[in-house]
C-alpha cells in the first residue's frame, strides 16, 4: 500500500486537480486497493471549499470525476500517513519542510516535476493567479504518469 498526498497553497486548484487526475489513473490501472490518494493545502485560506471552477471545468472537459474533494489544510498526521508528498512549487516545498515534524517526513516532500530528470526544479504555476487551468492540466498530464510508474515499481 502506498499513500500519495498532493499539496498546493489553498487546495482548490493544482493539488485537487492532481488528486482527481491521479485517482482516475490509478483506477484505470486497477490499483485503487494499493494506492490511496489525497490532497491538502499549506494554508487554511480555502478550507471547506470545492475545487476552483477552473479546475472543475478542466476535469469535466476530460471526464475526470472530482466528487468528494473538499479543500483542507495539511496536518501532522498527513506527514505520517503519506509515502509521497508531491507539491507544485518551491514555496510550498519550503512551507512543507518547515511544517514537517521530522527528517523522515521531510524526505517525503517532492516537487511534482522532479520526477522528470530534464525538468527538475520546474514549477507548476498557480492557475488561481494565471487563470491558465489548461496549462496546469497539461503539466500534470506530463508529470503524473512518471509518478504512477515510480509508485507502481515501489509496490513490487
Amino acid at each position: 500500500m502506498k499513500n500519495i498526498l498532493f499539496v498546493c497553497l489553498g487546495n482548490i486548484a493544482r493539488s485537487t486537480m492532481a488528486e482527481a487526475m491521479f485517482r482516475q489513473m490509478v483506477a484505470n490501472e486497477d490499483l485503487a486497493a494499493q494506492i490511496k490518494i489525497d490532497s491538502a493545502g499549506t494554508s487554511d485560506w480555502e478550507v471547506g471549499k470545492r475545487p476552483h471552477p477552473g479546475t472543475q471545468a478542466q476535469l469535466k472537459q476530460h471526464d475526470i470525476p472530482f466528487d468528494g474533494i473538499i479543500a483542507r489544510q495539511i496536518t501532522p498526521i498527513d506527514f505520517k500517513w503519506a509515502d509521497y508528498i508531491i507539491t507544485m512549487d518551491h514555496q510550498n516545498v519550503a512551507n512543507l519542510t518547515a511544517m514537517a515534524p521530522d527528517e523522515a517526513s521531510k524526505a517525503k516532500i517532492h516537487l511534482a516535476y522532479d520526477i522528470l530528470p530534464e525538468k527538475v526544479g520546474t514549477e507548476i504555476a498557480d492557475p488561481w493567479y494565471t487563470q491558465k487551468f489548461d496549462v496546469t492540466f497539461d503539466q500534470l498530464t506530463e508529470t503524473l504518469p512518471s509518478w504512477l510508474n515510480k509508485i507502481q515499481a515501489d509496490l513490487k
